[in-house]
């Protein structure tokens, strides 16, 4: 990472987080424009696609409606279970790609609006298509392969029960330990790999957008960042983290003071519109310290961001330039 006069850049973590309240600020109230609150909303709803949402566990039999469900699926001919199984696991799997492909694509519109400070859906759909689909693909890719391995890394558990399925048997206390020990290890290499993954991801989309890039060059780019910079990302990573139990808080607080209104998908993004636009924006000007590389306002910044954007990311302060003023007249005689 280039460095300025040889000093190291200052990476904080609560200045950028009180820049994007004041940007927060800017763009949702300062003035309020409900059509622009609306759009904005649209296109964070589109951002965070499948990425959470309240649910409500209704009381009822569930052994009566299971046995129900049981008695309808054994009336049905095997022939016609199995390709209506068969069907419904591909619209399933296609449903999930259009998520996927919308979330990428509206990652790139919910930044640019942020950037730019304005509603708009058509214009940053056309213009960041190429890096949408590009971002969509590397995603898929990357889910494939954590898919692949962690069933991989299951296989040498199953073939442990399955040979030793009498011994486990007869020492069944035993069986509670090695069982569980498996999955613990199992789930926490997951939780590592979707761990770093999402701290990965999380900075290639201004990365792209600022670059207008490639996702594998992105990702490249980011992880030499992270490794540049552990500590900080580190920190950063923990603090969104605290970030995101707050607003899930607050989200379940505004939830039931709405009565539940905000479980509905769409109202409920232009509700929390707010916590949705901070968290991005602080994203955003976090990585701005690193550089202009990492700095999504490099090209263009809005006239009203000025008083908040100003100062240059990741550089020391300098004195001002001198100018070459023409010399002073020199002083009358006096008389």
């Amino acid at each position: 990472m280039p460095r300025v006069n040889g000093d190291e850049p200052k990476i904080e973590i609560f200045k950028p987080f009180g820049e994007a309240f004041e940007l927060m600020k800017k763009i949702l109230f300062q003035p309020f424009d409900f059509k622009k609150w609306l759009v904005i909303g649209f296109v964070a709803w589109l951002a965070n696609l499948a990425g959470g949402g309240g649910g409500f566990n209704y009381q009822y039999d569930r052994r009566e409606h299971v046995q129900k469900l049981n008695e309808t699926i054994s009336q049905i001919p095997q022939p016609v279970l199995i390709t209506g199984i068969c069907v419904l696991i591909c619209l399933v799997l296609a449903l999930v790609l259009v998520v996927a492909w919308l979330r990428a694509r509206g990652g790139f519109m919910f930044t640019d609006c942020i950037v730019k400070n304005r509603g708009a859906v058509a214009a940053p759909w056309r213009e960041f298509r190429t890096e949408g689909n590009s971002y969509f693909l590397f995603s898929l890719v990357v889910g494939l392969a954590l898919f692949v391995f962690a069933v991989l890394l299951s296989v040498p558990v199953i073939l442990l029960l399955v040979k030793s399925r009498y011994y486990f048997f007869i020492h069944r206390d035993q069986l509670n330990i090695y069982l569980i020990s498996a999955i613990v290890a199992w789930v926490f290499v997951m939780l590592l790999l979707v761990f770093v993954w999402s701290l990965i991801a999380n900075f290639m989309t201004p990365v792209m957008y600022r670059r207008r890039c490639r996702a594998y060059e992105a990702f490249r780019a980011v992880t030499k960042l992270i490794a540049a910079n552990p500590g900080e990302i580190l920190l950063y990573w923990l603090f969104l983290i605290v970030l995101g139990l707050a607003s899930a808080l607050v989200a379940c607080v505004v939830t039931c003071a709405t009565c539940c209104i905000t479980a509905i998908p769409y109202v409920g993004t232009v509700i929390l519109l707010p916590v949705f636009v901070l968290l991005r924006s602080f994203s955003l000007l976090f990585i701005r310290q690193f550089g202009p590389d990492y700095d999504v306002w490099a090209n263009f910044m809005p006239p009203e961001f000025l008083p908040i954007l100003l100062s240059l990311p990741s550089t020391p302060a300098t004195s001002a330039p001198q100018l070459n003023l023409p010399p002073e007249p020199p002083p009358r005689p006096s008389i």
